[in-house]
């Protein structure tokens, strides 16, 4: 087995820690990790990557070994250990053939799992905006099967660019003009490669009806912008629903979140809900029931995609 220098781990894990990932556990067995909005991040990980991190750990946990223990055989660092299990630092071909080793996993368990780590490391066409999108969401996004949106703007993925501009430049309260263009430039690629491909994944919003009143970036702006929203509800991939004002109170008044559910049902589903002091990314069955039910809700309140279709249409006519 590769043995490293204690120094080297010491002075790699004294970097990493200084990074400005922060992450939060709400209750032991509960996973959620918070991302906050400008603090740059060692490590994204993809979806491969977070398949990566569940298989590594359900193997040491197979063979009776504790984090401690395991760490202390690999001669790694705990913290680094963790980071590995816990998504919070890119594992090197090295140290899974090192960790699969104590594992005692063999081929062709053991080559999967080194390709697995291979796919999980391909650069996404947001590498490119890594100063715009600095959490895992995008990531996430790339390779879901269906994102369900609740909103109360117009979702990003569905704004044109000039209701981004006026968006982006209104709430971004510390960006000056070259950065808050950056944005926007980064969420119009951001619409191109996910709405652009054949394959691209069930996208269902529950938008509220005051996000199609709100004259954002003035009339015109608003009209092109509802009129962007009529056509992509035709897209076969689509579905708008519009929560209406006679709706009343509902389980989405809380602030936007997604829910995004992947190809492989090993992949569990993730729930996402952004704010402006961070964005927090919920796992657990627990906390996922609770955001199921609260989209059952908004759902079963809101218009008919047809009928909602037609409100979005007339308004922008009538802009």
């Amino acid at each position: 087995m590769r043995r490293r220098a204690a120094a080297a781990h010491a002075y790699r894990d004294n970097n990493l820690l200084r990074d400005g990932y922060r992450s939060r556990k709400a209750v032991p067995g509960r996973s959620s990790h918070q991302i906050w909005q400008g603090a740059p991040m060692e490590y994204s990980p993809t979806v491969r990557g977070r398949r990566l991190m569940r298989e590594l750990t359900r193997l040491r946990q197979a063979q009776g070994l504790a984090l401690d223990d395991a760490a202390s055989r690999l001669d790694f660092s705990k913290s680094k250990m963790y980071r590995i299990e816990n998504g919070h630092t890119r594992i090197t071909t090295d140290d899974l053939e090192d960790m699969l080793d104590l594992y005692g996993v063999r081929p062709p368990r053991r080559e999967a799992l080194i390709q697995l780590c291979r796919d999980a490391r391909k650069r996404g066409w947001w590498t490119a905006y890594t100063d715009v999108f600095t959490g895992s969401y995008i990531g996430f996004e790339a390779e879901a099967a269906s994102i369900r949106i609740n909103a109360n703007i117009v979702p990003g993925l569905f704004q044109t660019e000039g209701y981004a501009r006026e968006v982006i430049s209104r709430t971004g309260l510390r960006l000056d003009k070259e950065d808050a263009e950056r944005k926007v430039v980064a969420r119009i690629a951001r619409q191109d490669a996910l709405l652009g491909r054949d394959d691209g994944p069930e996208i269902h919003v529950v938008l509220d009806e005051a996000a199609l009143h709100r004259q954002v970036g003035g009339r015109e702006t608003t009209r092109r912008q509802l009129a962007a929203l009529a056509d992509a509800s035709t897209r076969p991939n689509v579905t708008f629903q519009v929560l209406s004002f006679d709706a009343g109170a509902s389980a989405g008044m809380d602030g936007k979140f997604s829910i995004l559910t992947f190809p492989d049902p090993e992949d569990t589903p993730i729930a996402y809900a952004e704010g402006l002091m961070g964005d927090v990314y919920l796992e657990s069955e627990e906390e996922l029931d609770l955001y199921n039910l609260a989209w059952t809700g908004l759902v079963t309140d809101a218009l008919s995609p047809g009928d909602s279709t037609e409100i979005i249409s007339k308004l922008a006519k009538e802009n």
